[in-house]
Formats: structure tokens, sequence, C-alpha cells
């Protein structure tokens, strides 16, 4: 079983984000192996709040080239965390 920690990576934050934060949506780079239950209960441990729900998607890496070589950024996972109207993550406000 892995920590609370290891399944939430990092906070993503782009303006797609911060147009779903304001709708009470918060959204995460998780563990690739981490399921829904986890990521809300990581979310309910770490930030002190209650999740509604949670979607995940992968993101698939994106095409790129260095010089003469063609590659592929790496593929991630990314969970969307629905709270209640009333609750909010502090960490993301002061962004």
């Amino acid at each position: 079983m892995t920590s609370h920690e290891q399944i939430l990576i990092e906070p993503v934050l782009s303006e797609k984000a911060n147009v779903l934060r304001e709708e009470g949506k918060y959204v995460f780079k998780v563990d690739p192996a981490a399921t829904k239950i986890q990521i809300k209960e990581a979310v309910r441990q770490l930030f002190k709040v209650h999740p509604i729900a949670c979607t995940v998607m992968r993101v698939g890496g994106k095409p790129k080239r260095q010089r003469n070589r063609a590659g592929y950024t790496s593929s991630w996972k990314k969970a969307i965390v629905r709270l209640p109207k009333d609750e909010k993550i502090s960490i993301f406000e002061g962004v």
C-alpha cells in the first residue's frame, strides 16, 4: 500500500484547471496505479476535506523532437476531484 503523499504527485496548474477550481473541482497528477477510491481517500487525509466524486483519465504523451531525434513525452494519469460547495483546498487559493 502506498502512502497518500505517493498517490498525489502534484497539482495541475493550468488555465483549464483554474476554471474547474471555480466550480469546486481540483486537478491532480496522480500515481498511474492509483484507483478512484485511493485518490479520494488521499485528498481527504491530506487536505482535511470531503470529496464527493473523482474522475480519472490517462493523458497520452505528445510527440516531440529534439534536434533530429523524434520521441514522445511521458504519459501520465490525471484525477479531477469534486468537493462540496462550502469546502476549498487552501493551498490552491494562494496560487
